[in-house]
Order: structure tokens, then sequence, then C-alpha cells
């Protein structure tokens, strides 16, 4: 999932409302490999170490207005993301 980020930036005209719902992605699918039993213990730390690692950058982009007024303003998304994404009705209103 990593290197297909990567690469999504890397080829596509990404912009800052691209960035939350593409780290929403990866630690969804972070999420289902570190439950997965089928993996060895040491990769699921890795997995584990990773995932602690994006929502350290995550809980940045909470603090950012930047990113919130980006979304809200994107005709795609507006507050329908941040419903979709269950966040705080707190969050919201902030938004």
């Amino acid at each position: 999932i990593l290197k297909d980020a990567m690469l999504f930036f890397l080829h596509s005209t990404s912009n800052l409302v691209t960035v939350i719902p593409a780290m929403d992605l990866i630690n969804e699918k972070l999420t289902t490999y570190f439950l997965n039993a089928s993996f060895l213990p040491s990769i699921r730390v890795a997995v584990g170490l990773t995932k602690k690692t994006l929502n350290c950058y995550y809980q940045l982009t909470d603090i950012s207005e930047v990113y919130h007024i980006a979304m809200v303003l994107h005709p795609c998304h507006k507050l329908t993301y941040f419903r979709c994404a269950k966040w705080e009705d707190a969050w919201i209103e902030t938004a």
C-alpha cells in the first residue's frame, strides 16, 4: 500500500484534498494487516510501527486549518467527508 501511495502522489496531480483520504485508506489497510494473524509477529510489529508513524502525521493535519479548509471548499467533499469519516460533531463544526 505504501508503494502504491508513493506512486500515486508521484504521478498524479495531487493536492491537499487527496492527502487525507489517502491517509485514511493507508490506515485502513495497515489496520487490516496488523490484525491479520496469518502474518508473522515481526511483520505485524513493523506494520504497527508504520501505523503509529502515519498517525503522527495524521494528527498534524488535525491541527492544520489548511487541510480542513481545503476539504470543506472542495466541491466533491464539503462536510460530507468529515461525516462519513465519523468525525466528532465538534470537529466538524470547527472545520
